[in-house]
This record gives C-alpha cells, structure tokens and sequence, in this order.
C-alpha cells in the first residue's frame, strides 16, 4: 500500500551563491523556509517541482522537503532541512577551526 502524501516546500540552492532557498506562492525563491508554498497536494508538488527544475539559471538541486505547519510559516521535519535553514556552513569551525589555529 502506497504511503500517503505529507506536505511539502519545495527547495534548492541558489546557483551563483550556494545559500539554501525556498519556492514561495509567487514564484519566487526565498531564504526563509517560513515563506516557502506549503503544498498539501501531491500532484500540486509534482508540478511546482518539475517547474523549480525548469530554473536552471537560477538554482541547483531542486527537490521536495517534507515540512509540517508551523506558527509563521512551513518548518521542517528532518535534521537536514533544519541545518539547511542556517545558512551556508562555509566557514571553519570543528577540525577545520583546530587546523587553521596550528598554522
């Protein structure tokens, strides 16, 4: 038996700075997860998404990210989404900050 759908957002990165976006209502790409369309329709999900992979100029790895309702907008369900809403981790911290320090 299939599983049944859970809501959506559709996200990406965008291409020239790598930041983690989301799709909104209007067709634009946001950094605020909060903002994103939160599609409760599976067919509806298909399109938008096949319409984000379309934007090739703009993004890079568009896919579907399971999101639940949240307070002030779409939050997300799994750890790599909610690291995702952080912003880049391109900067030296752990290992890398230790590395940097002994040279």
């Amino acid at each position: 038996m299939p599983r049944s759908f859970t809501p959506k957002v559709v996200t990406a990165n965008a291409l020239l700075e790598g930041d983690a976006v989301w799709l909104t209502e209007a067709d634009t790409w946001t950094r605020d997860i909060r903002e994103a369309e939160y599609i409760t329709d599976e067919a509806h999900a298909d399109i938008r998404l096949l319409e984000a992979q379309a934007r090739k100029h703009e993004i890079a790895g568009a896919y579907l990210a399971e999101a639940t309702a949240g307070a002030k907008g779409p939050e997300p369900t799994h750890f790599r989404e909610a690291f995702r809403t952080r912003g880049p981790s391109n900067y030296n911290h752990g290992k890398q900050a230790e590395t940097q320090s002994r040279t």
